[in-house]
């Protein structure tokens, strides 16, 4: 889906749209993420204008990132399977943006919203089914069971404690 930028050479409105539509956003986080008008975003898609250079590469720079987040991720998962091998797991994603900052604070730097981080556990789930033939469940965190299962195991709030969570909702 993308083309080698030079200097005259960017994204096409098509190539733009399939880029949006891959990481899970409407035009309106488009535009705020790139800090343009949802027109903007609608015209670089119908091609009535050519998106701006810095606004194609923070897309692509966001692409980039989830690539290298389910590269990572999906080679640690293959290490855990060479020692303990299993065939299912479940991955905590967040079903609103308050939930996913509460959480993640450390990612709000590299993937502003809680589309992009249920982009990249996608894109995992699709590696690992495909290259590792590992089945992933993408489990919606639901803040109170999550908190209730921590306070019944004597637990402290970490992506182990919400991952071992997830793991109990297969």
């Amino acid at each position: 889906m993308r083309t080698i930028m030079s200097k005259n050479t960017g994204l096409n409105a098509i190539e733009i749209q399939c880029l949006r539509q891959s990481l899970g956003l409407t035009t309106e986080q488009v535009a705020s993420i790139t800090k343009a008008s949802n027109e903007d975003v609608m015209a670089w898609e119908s091609g009535e204008q050519e998106a701006p250079i810095p606004a194609q590469k923070k897309l692509l720079e966001i692409d980039d990132i989830i690539e290298m987040q389910v590269l990572n991720t999906s080679d640690g998962i293959e290490e855990l399977f060479k020692k303990e091998p299993k065939r299912r797991l479940a991955f905590v994603v967040y079903p609103t943006q308050a939930l996913y900052t509460q959480y993640n604070p450390e990612f709000l730097s590299t993937l502003p919203l809680t589309e992009l981080y249920n982009a990249a556990a996608w894109r995992i789930k699709k590696e690992c089914k495909l290259v590792l033939e590992v089945d992933v469940s993408l489990v919606a965190l639901d803040a109170e069971a999550y908190k209730a299962y921590r306070a019944d195991n004597g637990m402290s709030e970490s992506r182990e404690s919400r991952a071992k969570w997830a793991a109990t909702q297969l």
